[in-house]
């Protein structure tokens, strides 16, 4: 069946429709590296490239860069492909996830002390996804007593979007 609830957007249906479509996130992004981190590692694996091919004729003057060139730019995207949303009721960070009811305390660290909450006052147990070229990150504290995890630390370039479709559940 469809959402007929007021206000609801008759063209979503809802994970039971016949359709078996999932609602739009809350939230979602996607942590991706900007377009200057991709020059250096691309600019390194073309040297190095380079290097093996030395002048040499034949194979070993095209295969160097056929292979790690590709396989660089596989590597800074798979880097940059890290996607949080807040969808059915979960948090989903990466491919780790999070009930919505076990999200207690949300706490938005920016930039410039972030070092202190990835640093000396990181409890070993927690679950964090930094990406160091995405400045702020959120901390919350997750609530279920039979996880070991104290609470998570992620990497967003968003919180306050995020923090408000966490407090919106």
């Amino acid at each position: 069946m469809s959402d007929t609830s007021p206000g609801a957007d008759p063209a979503v249906k809802t994970a039971g429709s016949p359709a078996g479509r999932r609602p739009a996130p809350e939230y979602s992004e996607r942590l991706y590296v900007t377009w200057y981190w991709w020059l250096l590692p691309l600019l390194a694996a073309g040297l190095l490239a380079a290097e093996v091919h030395l002048g040499y004729p034949g194979v070993r003057a095209w295969l160097p860069y056929v292979v790690l060139l590709p396989i660089t730019a596989l590597l800074v995207h798979r880097a940059g492909s890290t996607r949080l949303q807040v969808t059915d009721g979960e948090l989903w960070v990466g491919r780790a996830h999070l009930p919505l009811e076990h999200v207690g305390e949300i706490q938005v660290v920016d930039a410039k002390t972030k070092r202190k909450v990835l640093g000396p006052h990181l409890d070993p147990a927690a679950h964090v996804l930094h990406r160091g070229w995405v400045g702020p990150v959120v901390r919350l504290r997750q609530t279920d007593p039979e996880d070991p995890t104290p609470y998570w630390v992620f990497s967003t370039r968003h919180p306050d979007r995020l923090v408000e479709a966490l407090r919106e559940r």
